[in-house]
């Protein structure tokens, strides 16, 4: 097929490579424009813009398709169908309907469960113990197209953002390719409006501690946002991050030290720190910074 893929972060490159693979006409790859990163701010360009250079593909980047010039590009294409992933953007109507057999996307999550922009993040946070991919038939609503072919994996208590990230990303783009072979077969699935929830976006006021939540939902949310925004606290002054914890079976006065060498009360039983960061500085173990930091029991984070 004539396909016009759409993505931009690492999550969208395996699906891009599977859909190569598979024999499929790349006839043009759509992405994030170049954007100024890291403190440097020099400008990079996304993950998939990386990946289809080096596969020698027509990349293009416009920064909207409110324009009438990108919807006409768009058109020209004369594409069978679109698959976006991860993209970026809202796609109009026109967008929508210009591909042959319109455009596919694939949701990181079983639809209608976290609909929206952080499907990994929530469904970790919320303590799931599933989660997977949808492949749908996009409509001008969020994450609310006819369901196409869903995929489910378990979310471990050892799993982070990080592995579920990368699982189902290999998921997504064996899916898609199985969605475009069996498409003609493919009875869509309307979803329905029972057991919609909403991922919103994260945000970095998201990554400040709450000692009052329990201490299995902090930990949830540690995994969760292990690579972005991080989990963060706040003791003697010097912002901390923390890395690896361990639930234990104590109590005390939320956000307080009741046990060394750093063992922090929840809303309902403590987190035993293992590894943590003070800004600024590198990883260290909890040892080698209640040495350097003095915790005693009854410090206030």
């Amino acid at each position: 097929m004539r396909v016009i893929f759409m993505g931009s972060p690492q999550f969208s490159v395996p699906a891009l490579k599977a859909l190569v693979a598979a024999g499929h006409e790349i006839v043009a790859v759509y992405s994030q424009p170049p954007r100024p990163k890291g403190r440097g701010h020099a400008v990079e360009k996304t993950a998939v813009h990386v990946a289809a250079e080096e596969m020698g593909l027509l990349v293009r980047t416009p920064p909207t398709f409110k324009n009438d010039q990108a919807v006409k590009e768009f058109q020209e294409l004369d594409a069978d169908i679109a698959v976006v992933v991860a993209y970026g953007l809202i796609l109009r109507k026109p967008i929508l309907d210009a591909p042959r057999l319109g455009c596919l996307n694939i949701h990181g999550s079983v639809l209608p469960r976290w609909r929206g922009a952080a499907p990994i993040h929530r469904a970790i946070e919320a303590g799931d113990t599933e989660t997977g991919i949808t492949t749908m038939r996009m409509d001008i609503g969020l994450d609310t197209g006819p369901m196409l072919l869903i995929e489910k994996t378990p979310i471990t208590s050892q799993d982070t953002y990080q592995t579920i990230h990368d699982r189902l990303s290999i998921i997504g783009a064996e899916l898609i390719v199985k969605t475009i072979a069996d498409l003609p077969q493919i009875t869509p699935q309307i979803q329905t409006d029972t057991g919609v929830t909403y991922a919103s976006k994260i945000t970095k006021e998201e990554s400040i501690v709450d000692w009052n939540l329990s201490a299995e939902a902090i930990e949830r949310k540690l995994r969760a946002f292990i690579v972005w925004p991080g989990l963060w606290t706040s003791y003697k002054n010097e912002r901390i991050r923390l890395h690896d914890v361990e639930i234990v079976d104590q109590s005390g006065a939320p956000g307080t030290v009741i046990g060394l060498p750093f063992v922090i009360a929840c809303g309902d039983k403590a987190l035993s720190v293992k590894t943590l960061q003070r800004e600024g500085k590198n990883k260290q173990t909890v040892d080698e910074f209640a040495r350097v930091s003095n915790v005693a029991v009854g410090d206030a984070l």
